[in-house]
């Protein structure tokens, strides 16, 4: 197997694991891994292979980037579902208490209380440092956004990197956990991570990555890999670069004309974050598919298709993309699961509501199987080139 040296060079095919934000849908997540996992496990004739054997690069936002974390430090899919439904289960059932007085003012900016959050990720990262050359198994990606700057901070740990070692803040010298938390403070739910990073503050604020264009971290994970701005500089191609995307559920935006018409202030407010990461969603998979040819692409509306005849190239023939990619997700709709997974239930509107709440915590098991039975249709061994094997 490669070590991270020599998947650090900008030398022979290079494959990315990009991986989505979603709170407990992150579960979700590990079902299409599973599969993954199995898959390449085939390809490879090697039952013990794993993700971060495979992949040079692999990151995340959120949710994705603690999933996105264990996998770099060699952990299997199957280990990290246990530690992730136990980890799910503590952060996501110590809410603040009104009675708290010393915490009065906790309760009034984020619903849940982080020190089993922090506690947990302590547990599974310990006392790892993102300049971990030994820990760390492959190329990691954390994507996280600054709050005091308004800016996305794709940590990594390439050695090279203008921010890896200053002398003054250096990112080699950040706590994997910290990271990982910082990428994973959403808004209203966790409070923001600070975090040393040198210069005249001393210490930067950080909220969740999602709260950006990178809730879908693949186009962000693309650019750190290829752009001269950062150290990677890998080369493009559809036989160079593969970005392998999973998500953690969508749900389809579906409001009557007359609703729209009659919504007040607060309506507007309460949906205006959900609008927001559907249109950074969408704008990603709509700039992958344009720069590929992709097998797992989809309709981004009825106007431009697919964009099957549009993509970007510097083949006369428009048949070849500048990279390979592969998205997995499951649209979490009435119409659409009863139709993909035709339970002998079928959903209700209700239970798919349920499903898609970020924190419900008892839905782990549910949402992993939902991911497992999607992967078994979707990720399919014909998608991973024989070019990108190692």
């Amino acid at each position: 197997m490669k070590t991270l040296a020599q998947k650090l060079e900008p030398v022979g095919p290079k494959r990315i694991l990009a991986l989505d934000g979603g709170g407990i849908r992150g579960a979700l997540s590990l079902g299409y891994l599973k599969h993954l996992e199995e898959l390449l496990r085939k390809q490879h004739q090697n039952e013990k292979l794993l993700l971060s054997d495979y992949f040079d690069m692999i990151g995340g936002t959120s949710t994705g980037s603690i999933i996105a974390a264990a996998l770099a430090i060699g952990m299997s899919v199957d280990e990290i579902k246990q530690k992730y439904f136990e980890l799910g289960t503590k952060i996501f059932g110590k809410k603040y208490k009104w009675y708290k007085i010393f915490e009065i003012d906790d309760l009034f900016k984020a619903k849940y209380d982080d020190k089993a959050l922090v506690q947990e990720l302590q547990n599974v990262f310990g006392d790892t440092l993102l300049g971990d050359q030994e820990k760390i198994k492959t190329a990691l990606v954390i994507v996280a956004k600054r709050a005091d700057t308004n800016s996305v901070w794709p940590l990594n740990n390439h050695p090279m990197g203008k921010f890896y070692d200053t002398g003054d803040g250096d990112n080699k010298n950040l706590p994997i956990w910290k990271c990982v938390r910082a990428s994973a403070a959403a808004p209203t739910y966790f409070l923001p991570q600070s975090i040393e990073v040198g210069g005249d503050n001393g210490f930067a604020a950080f909220v969740d990555g999602g709260v950006s264009m990178a809730n879908n971290p693949s186009l962000q994970m693309l650019m750190v890999a290829t752009l001269k701005g950062f150290p990677y500089r890998w080369p493009m191609g559809e036989d160079n670069l593969m970005v392998v995307s999973v998500g953690t559920g969508m749900t389809k935006w579906k409001k009557l004309p007359q609703k729209i018409s009659k919504s007040h202030l607060l309506n507007w407010a309460s949906n205006l974050p959900d609008m927001f990461m559907q249109d950074a969603s969408w704008h990603n998979q709509l700039i992958m598919q344009w720069l590929s040819n992709s097998q797992t692409g989809f309709e981004i509306d009825r106007e431009v298709g697919i964009l099957d005849e549009d993509i970007l190239s510097d083949d006369p023939n428009r048949k070849k993309g500048l990279i390979t990619y592969l998205r997995y997700n499951v649209f979490l709709d009435v119409d659409e699961m009863n139709r993909r997974f035709n339970p002998t239930k079928p959903y209700t509107q209700s239970e798919i509501d349920n499903l898609a709440a970020m924190d419900n915590a008892k839905n782990c098991q549910k949402l992993y199987d939902l991911g497992f039975a999607a992967g078994a249709q979707e990720v399919l061994a014909s998608h991973l080139p024989a070019q990108f094997k190692i």
